[in-house]
């Protein structure tokens, strides 16, 4: 098929796709993304246990910082978001479970439940005097403190995607309800991949567990995830990410491939010149200079795509930079070549999509790239429209810049 009237196709099926059921018609690959829940699977749903005449009513916090928006994968759809927990009260409180449910008339609709050790994998405790879940079957969060419910809920192809939650938290004294939560609507930003050629693996990509996804960062008084949905682009041969001297950034396969531009943009910031690190080992890791808080993105680009929305390409080899602030980039046009400067600890391309041009003071959000080739055990297969998760190995045909 040739590669302009392949690529109106893309579009045409990314506009005219019901947004509610992304990927109904998509074949579902491989498990979901690590630590997602798939919905309505181990449910046991919570009793409502709170006198709705008494007073004071159980003093707990509950709230989303960033509306979630569904993104798909491999045939599923996807919501990746957080839930702020506050003990406003002067007593602790245990945690028992958390429920998320359909935000219809009766919001008694569940599609996710968590207890005991999923409910423990989910939190992340502030200020708590003792660590959570040492004793009994919850998770302890003392007067005052604070802890916040890192969800990832995966709809399976037949599954549509509510457009509002709730939630609800058991605690040994009652259960609380939280508030509607609308779910974000409307196609995402279809861009092209950041890199061409075969044998990628996105690495800490989309999921729950990688350290991106928990990466959250206060700055300028406000709590924030900027890698939500990052992806450090590694490339991979015969399982390694390398041939020869562990510590020869030349030996890295990803070492030295180009980074191209994502959609037509506006280059808004550049840093140049940064040495790059000698790979971690067992040895060790010491980067080249130290990492502080303007070069921690080591020598990068960011491009401004419009919408309020900023690509960050992060991590690049010293003196490969070709674009300045100011400059206009066009979709495939060669930026830079990976390296491995700032805090990086091998060669990679560390890209993630934000609200804001910063690394870290902005909001992470999802994106779809328009194609890639999916590769299993077993076959290869063409995506399209879809946002890859992590551990995926993907190949990636040439781009038409047009």
């Amino acid at each position: 098929m040739p590669t302009t009237a392949r690529t109106c196709g893309w579009l045409t099926l990314l506009l005219l796709a019901a947004w509610a059921r992304m990927t109904a018609e998509a074949a579902t690959v491989g498990d979901p993304a690590e630590g997602c829940r798939t919905v309505g699977t181990d449910l046991v749903t919570l009793p409502i246990t709170t006198d709705a005449t008494a007073f004071p009513p159980p003093q707990l916090q509950i709230r989303t910082p960033l509306a979630p928006a569904p993104f798909p994968s491999a045939g599923r759809s996807y919501l990746i978001y957080e839930l702020h927990l506050q003990n406003l009260s002067d007593a602790p409180m245990n945690i028992r479970g958390l429920e998320v449910l359909v935000a219809d008339r009766s919001a008694t609709t569940p599609v996710a439940a968590f207890q005991r050790e999923t409910l423990r994998s989910l939190l992340t405790t502030f200020g708590n005097e003792a660590a959570p879940g040492e004793k009994g079957d919850g998770v302890r969060l003392a007067a005052g403190s604070a802890a916040i419910a890192f969800l990832c809920l995966a709809f399976e192809k037949d599954s549509l995607v509510p457009q509002g939650l709730t939630h609800r938290v058991a605690l040994d004294n009652g259960t609380v309800d939280g508030t509607r939560v609308d779910v974000a609507q409307g196609p995402l930003r279809v861009l092209a991949p950041p890199v061409s050629g075969v044998d990628w693996i996105v690495a800490n990509g989309p999921s729950n567990t990688s350290h991106h996804r928990r990466g959250l960062i206060v700055m300028d008084g406000t709590a924030r995830i900027s890698r939500r949905f990052a992806i450090d682009w590694k490339r991979m041969k015969n399982d390694a990410a390398f041939t020869g001297d562990a510590r020869d950034v030349r030996a890295y396969h990803a070492y030295g491939q180009s980074v191209l531009a994502v959609a037509d943009a506006t280059v808004v910031s550049t840093m140049d010149g940064l040495p790059d690190n000698v790979p971690r080992t067992a040895t060790g890791f010491s980067p080249a200079v130290p990492v502080m808080m303007d070069n921690i993105g080591g020598n990068h680009v960011v491009l401004d795509l419009g919408s309020g929305q900023f690509a960050y390409y992060a991590h690049l080899q010293a003196g490969t930079i070709g674009v300045k602030k100011g400059d206009r980039v066009r979709r495939g046009q060669v930026l830079g070549r990976i390296g491995n400067s700032g805090d990086a600890r091998e060669p990679h391309l560390h890209f993630q999509l934000t609200d804001a041009m910063h690394i870290l003071a902005a909001e992470g959000l999802p994106h779809v790239i328009d194609r890639y080739l999916l590769r299993t055990d077993t076959d290869v297969q063409e995506r399209t429209g879809e946002l890859p998760v992590r551990g995926m190995s993907i190949d990636i045909e040439p781009i038409d810049s047009k």
